[in-house]
């Protein structure tokens, strides 16, 4: 196929495109007759058509079918929620001392501290005893009789 030829096919293309565009036939009969799809537009009433359900395609798979009853269910569990919790007993906590536990436990963090700190000194002493430093224990046996004696309430016989 030589360039001239075509170019040739290329322009009567071309010619055939803008024949159709222009709504004339391409088979040598030249009508102006343009057809008009009337898809939306009913011409004898001059008003817009309405879709009806049976013009529609049916489908089988659709969202609108996989929720349909989903609504009266999630309605229905809120019902027996709300239900369970109108409940006396639900209404009472489970725990009624959790407030005091709350308020204990900054009193027992220390407290705790000071248990660990004891223990660590009557495992020092023990340590020391079977060495045989007998001296860490008399000081440490004086240590604590004094702070006995310090947290002893006087009383008035003691005078």
């Amino acid at each position: 196929m030589s360039l001239a030829e075509a170019s040739e096919a290329r322009k009567a293309r071309l010619l055939a495109l803008r024949k159709r565009k222009a709504g004339e036939t391409t088979n040598g009969n030249e009508t102006n007759d343009t057809i008009i799809k009337n898809r939306n537009f009913d011409p004898e009433t001059r008003t817009l058509k309405k879709h009806t359900r049976l013009e529609d395609t049916i489908m089988d798979d659709t969202v609108e079918k996989n929720v349909k009853g989903l609504a009266e269910t999630i309605i229905a569990e809120d019902e027996q929620r709300r239900a369970q919790e109108l409940d006396v007993f639900n209404i009472a906590p489970k725990r009624p001392n959790w407030d005091l536990k709350r308020e204990m436990e900054k009193k027992l963090s220390k407290l705790e501290r000071r248990t660990q700190e004891a223990i660590h000194t009557l495992i020092r002493q023990r340590l020391a005893a079977q060495k045989g430093d007998s001296d860490d224990i008399v000081g440490a046996m004086k240590a604590q009789e004094e702070a006995q004696k310090a947290s002893e309430p006087l009383s008035d016989d003691d005078d």
